[in-house]
């Protein structure tokens, strides 16, 4: 099987919100991309929206809160031969509730949506991308720094996906791979409409999708002899 390495991006969660924005985005530059979310639908029906007819897509289903299923789905997707020069692991969740009082079944899925499954699909492609270098870009929440009521299984999931991009960062420096994260204030995504989210905030006020996904195509665009190890955007409002 012939590897490409041009220009490539992995993105998680494509279907909604962030990844679908940030997959337009990176399409419009150009991109060729290899997108995963757990809606087939969802993906053909962005792949319908996209206009740039001179790229290659490639999609694959996977339910990353299922992990028996992370290293088939990415095998299944990097046979088509394209690797991704840069891995954007935008995919994510929240539940909202006292921690103590949080089911224990939310407390795993949680965990394994937001941290546990990007290093299964962090050990599954950055061994591929080794080979030519390239750039993991963690999608993280201000919540990795500040403790917010209701919001605690979230603030420990994002605290320990910001740790996991350092110690990943530092042991691939060597193999040209770069990690980073985007810390992100409250954003108007599909997340507030999720059944488990059970607090409601002034989103006009919030970022958009579109600003978030200009600012991973910027930190993808750096060049391979720099790393710009976190940024974090805000709504100048503040916090929510």
């Amino acid at each position: 099987m012939l590897l490409t390495f041009l220009s490539t991006v992995l993105i998680t969660g494509a279907s909604r919100g962030i990844g679908r924005a940030t997959a337009k985005a990176f399409a419009n530059s150009g991109w060729d991309l290899l997108l995963i979310s757990r809606s087939k639908d969802d993906l053909e029906s962005l792949i319908n929206e996209i206009d740039n007819k001179n790229i290659k897509v490639f999609y694959q289903s996977i339910d990353l809160s299922n992990p028996k299923e992370i290293s088939k789905g990415i095998v299944e997707l990097m046979n088509n031969g394209l690797v991704p020069t840069v891995l954007i692991n935008n995919a994510g969740v929240a539940w909202t509730g006292d921690l103590l009082s949080m089911p224990h079944e939310k407390w795993e899925w949680i965990m394994q949506m937001n941290i546990t499954s990007i290093f299964q699909v962090c050990s599954e492609v950055v061994p591929l991308m080794r080979r030519k270098g390239g750039l993991v870009i963690n999608v993280s929440s201000h919540a990795s720094r500040n403790v917010f009521p209701q919001w605690g299984a979230y603030c420990v999931s994002k605290a320990a996906l910001a740790s996991f991009t350092k110690c990943l960062a530092e042991e691939e420096r060597m193999n040209l791979i770069r990690a980073c994260t985007l810390t992100l204030g409250s954003v108007n995504s599909s997340l507030w409409d999720s059944e488990t989210v059970g607090m409601q905030f002034d989103r006009d006020s919030m970022l958009s999708v579109d600003q978030v996904a200009f600012e991973l195509l910027h930190l993808a665009n750096q060049p391979i002899n720099q790393i710009i190890e976190d940024v974090t955007l805000m709504p100048s409002s503040g916090a929510f």
